[in-house]
């Protein structure tokens, strides 16, 4: 081994000052230089202050020698850097214009012979015992980065993964020689992926289908991907994608029948007459969706006996929005929730895999929020494989004018995931980093990213003429080989089959795929498409709990460890709850909701909530998080009482909607059993989510028999806090209920939504389960109205009607029933006390959608002279309630008149000065009791 003075006496001069500045940047961060100067460092330390004299030793290295050292160094360092900027990795560029400049030995002053003067190991630590010089090294860098595969692995900053990556590329080499009977295999693959397109453009002429050619690999690259998950015993892989090539992967890797898919192309409508994205004629009235937006679940087994279970997620024309419910999906396979505490999660049971667009993927939001998932403690998967079918077109742009950034992939590198680029037309390179993907992910539990570039054949859905907008694109494709013959003359060429044999498999698909069809074809009049199934009625469930039962478990909800020091303040808040259950005094809205958490429990039911600021409650209410106020240590009380059967997941998820929002959708899909509640920071805050609410939780069992039964929790109520921070738009939700897609509610006493929350927690596993979206309170979290006494928890039920106690007590002199829902009913019983009230009466609609027609009807009947029906509302006429349940009202209503009290129509759901807003709110409770006008001045 040399000594240190035999080291450094082989720098001397300008090389010496480079050692020198070189040797700062080491001491500032050594992971910042190249990594064969950090080794001499690490070995032999700092550089002399008194450089070496040239000649000192017989061995001394000559200057020049030296400075081709480091240009070599320099050379290959740029080539792992921007190999990629030179691949090969566009099937539609003949590659004679690469961008070569950095990659080449004269731009360093360097020649061929110089670089085979010096020896690999000083210019590559972990060069292959194959390398032995630096000409060498060159070259087989240059085969690695610059072929039909590109890297970028720059951006991320775990040295322990970027060594595992450049080991496992540079040395051991990804692509491993596939043997002719897998290759055989993957052209048969690539035959019948190619065959069913053709078959489908040929029969069905002008029909959409989103095509997968031009990234065909993509069924065999998932084929594999499943087959290594076999070899793993890995249970479910949870699929999520557009329609580009969607039919392809139902057929193909899905297993979905030949026969299903042409029936579904031949009862599609005639389009000229019916646009061919609408689902009449493939589903009767309005149930299901068009197919290439259909999901698929499979079973494949592998050796052994041992099954895995293949999901295909159901997605709207929304492109990205499915990727956090895939996520979603993803960790509630993987979550074990049948004991207390956190679930244990098992990153092995499950993992996703998401395809994205080439424009969707920095074109939507939604993907950078899914993304920043990836790593947080409440929604990491254990590493998802994501896939852009890159076919290098957003609908008809060009990707100059869809991105600000040089790849697609781009976006990726901000949450530190390896990249890798792959010429979509080189099957054997597409195998070979999918296996490179599987590996990282289940090596480092972490997310990958395959860029696969290819092209699109056809227009955007095959009823466009891409020659308009692409005219010279489209040359290049017209005239370009498909990948399933490309692969084929390969093949030929290396005698590995011949040309009968391709013939010969060619003709066995066509004919399975025409027998198919004339199968479809015979049956056609016979094809019955049945109806979603539309959930029932809720039926009547008993949600009360013994009263011996709810002290004990509230008993044990104030127990924490005698070395957690509570904040002080709160110790007191949370001390007052000991005696909430006894005669003379009412549980508040948190304490409800906390004994509602915990019966749940004590059920055997698991429950996740999770939003922006779940822990402790936007406004400070809840607090099932508790911190030691020196040290931060967290204690959960529900983790920790006795009675818990069953996992309880609370997290303060990101500041997102959109892709928690569809996380917390996806998980209620996949564990059907569990309570899965989200809740807004605001109920405003929902807004940025409404494509999560359209398409998947509102229609999701319309369009897909898709079942839900999340909780969405929506702050609503006027306080004067401005437009941004009253409403929960809940007129919105009202506008999408139909059909029993779910239960909207805005309840107003803290019995009330213990009951709410038990009724739901038994519906998530019954035939009748749906999504419950509550209008959650803000200041009557604590006002003394919506507590409630012990025993309507031990007694009580979910009322659908709650009427205002000292209303109504003489049916016959009441001529004005008032109908109301939320904090307006509060307002409103705070101010009967001013008033004589004998002939009017108040009932507050608790459950808004399904509507409780028959309560109502009763309610009305009771009355002999009721002369006005009355709804009053905080919102504007044309905003929350009116709108909806005026019909209703109607159509109930007998000789009575139906009026409306609350804000007029505006645009915007609330003013933002307070003092305007209290003389609204001072108006709207006026005209409600006002009984000498007999009417409302805001009709």
């Amino acid at each position: 081994k040399m000594s240190n003075q035999e080291v450094w006496r082989k720098f001397y001069g300008p090389n010496m000052g480079y050692i020198y500045e070189a040797y700062e940047k080491y001491k500032e961060n050594p992971n910042e230089i190249d990594p064969s100067l950090k080794n001499l460092f690490d070995e032999f330390g700092a550089p002399p202050q008194n450089e070496p004299v040239k000649g000192e030793t017989a061995d001394a290295i000559s200057q020049n020698n030296i400075k081709h050292i480091f240009s070599a160094v320099k050379l290959l360092k740029n080539i792992r850097t921007f190999g990629h900027l030179a691949a090969k990795i566009n099937p539609l560029h003949d590659h004679t214009n690469r961008d070569t400049s950095r990659l080449k030995p004269e731009t360093y002053h360097l020649t061929k012979e110089d670089l085979r003067q010096i020896s690999a190991e000083m210019l590559w630590e972990d060069a292959p015992p194959s390398i032995h010089n630096g000409w060498e090294a060159y070259q087989h860098l240059m085969s690695v980065y610059t072929e039909t595969i590109a890297y970028e692995f720059g951006h991320i900053h775990h040295e322990n993964e970027q060594k595992w990556l450049n080991q496992i590329i540079e040395v051991h080499s990804i692509k491993k020689q596939l043997s002719n009977q897998k290759r055989k295999e993957l052209l048969n693959r690539l035959i019948q992926v190619d065959s069913f397109e053709v078959f489908l453009h040929k029969t069905f002429v002008g029909q959409k289908r989103f095509s997968i050619e031009g990234i065909d690999m993509l069924v065999p690259m998932l084929d594999r991907i499943i087959q290594s998950s076999i070899e793993d015993q890995t249970e479910n892989i949870m699929m999520g994608m557009a329609h580009r090539g969607r039919l392809n992967v139902l057929a193909h890797v899905l297993g979905k029948p030949y026969e299903k898919i042409f029936s579904e192309f031949h009862q599609a409508p005639n389009k000229e007459l019916v646009p061919s994205e609408g689902s009449r004629g493939i589903n009767e009235g309005w149930s299901g969706d068009v197919k290439y937006h259909l999901g698929a679940e499979r079973e494949i087994k592998g050796e052994k006996e041992f099954s895995i279970h293949v999901n295909l997620a159901n997605n709207p024309s929304h492109l990205e929005f499915v990727d956090p419910v895939v996520q979603g999906m993803a960790r509630a396979a993987q979550d074990q929730q049948n004991t207390a505490g956190f679930p244990k999660q098992d990153t092995k049971a499950s993992f996703s895999v998401l395809i994205h667009g080439d424009a969707a993927f920095p074109g939507e939001g939604v993907v950078s929020e899914t993304l920043n998932l990836s790593a947080l403690r409440g929604f990491k998967t254990g590493g998802t494989i994501h896939i852009i079918a890159n076919n290098q077109l957003g609908f008809t742009t060009d990707y100059e004018d869809s991105r600000s950034t040089r790849y697609a992939s781009d976006l990726a590198k901000g949450f530190e995931i390896p990249i890798i680029h792959v010429n979509a037309d080189d099957p054997e390179s597409c195998i070979a980093v999918i296996d490179l993907a599987y590996q990282y992910r289940k090596k480092f539990n972490k997310d990958i990213l395959i860029d696969l570039v290819g092209y699109r054949r056809f227009g955007h859905n095959e009823m466009d003429d891409p020659q308009v907008t692409q005219p010279k694109l489209y040359k290049l494709i017209n005239d370009h080989l498909r990948i399933a013959e490309k692969y084929a003359n390969d093949l030929v060429l290396g005698n590995v089959v011949t040309k009968d044999e391709v013939n010969k498999i060619t003709g066995e698909v066509l004919e399975t795929l025409k027998s198919e069809y004339e199968l479809m074809n015979k049956k056609q009049d016979n094809i019955q498409f049945p109806l979603i199934y539309k959930p029932d009625l809720i039926p009547v469930i008993k949600t009360s709990v013994a009263q011996e039962h709810l002290a004990k478990i509230n008993e044990n909800l104030l127990i924490w460890p005698k070395s957690l020091k509570v904040n002080p303040k709160l110790e007191r808040i949370l001390k007052r709850r000991a005696n909430a259950l006894s005669d003379g005094n009412k549980v508040d809205w948190a304490t409800a909701e906390t004994l509602a958490f915990a019966t749940i429990l004590s059920d055997g039911k698991s429950i996740r909530l999770t939003g922006q600021d779940s822990e402790r409650g936007t406004f400070a209410h809840r607090h099932l998080v508790l911190h030691d106020y020196e040290t931060n240590e967290t204690y959960i009380p529900l983790h920790n009482i006795p009675e818990a059967k069953a996992a309880f997941s609370i997290y303060n998820s990101p500041l997102s909607e959109a892709a928690v929002l569809g996380f917390e959708y996806g998980y209620s899909v996949q564990s059907s059993q569990a309570l899965v509640i989200w809740e807004a920071q605001f109920g405003d805050f929902v807004n940025a989510a409404q494509v999560i609410l359209d398409q998947f939780i509102s229609a999701g069992q319309a369009k897909w028999g898709q079942k839900s039964s999340l909780v969405m929790l929506l702050p609503h109520g006027y306080e004067g806090q401005g437009p941004e921070h009253s409403s929960g738009r809940w007129e919105r939700f009202l506008r999408l209920s139909g059909e029993n897609n779910w239960i909207v509610a805005n309840v107003t006493s803290a019995a009330q939504y213990f009951h709410l929350l038990r009724r739901q927690a038994f519906l998530t596993d019954m035939k009748e389960t749906r999504p419950l979206i509550i209008m959650t309170p803000k200041s009557l979290l604590r006002h003394p109205q919506t507590g409630s006494p012990g025993h309507e928890l031990s007694n009580g039920e979910f009322k659908l009607i709650w009427e205002q106690e000292g209303t109504g007590n003489q049916p016959e002199k009441v001529k004005r029933l008032i109908l109301c829902s939320g904090k307006v009913a509060i307002d409103l019983a705070t101010s009967l006390e001013d008033i004589q009230h004998e002939n009017l009466h108040i009932a507050r609609v608790e459950q808004l959608y399904p509507f409780p027609k028959k309560e109502v009807k009763e309610l009305i009947e009771r009355f002999p002279n009721l002369e006005e029906v009355v709804w009053v509302q905080e919102e504007p006429k044309n905003m929350g309630a009116w709108l909806f349940i005026q019909p209703y009202l109607a159509k109930l209503a007998q000789n009575q008149k139906v009026s409306y009290v609350g804000r007029p129509i505006r645009s915007s759901p609330a003013t933002g000065d307070p003092h305007v807003h209290k003389q609204e709110q001072a108006k709207i409770i006026q005209d409600a009791l006002n009984m000498v006008k007999g009417g409302s001045s805001n009709e």
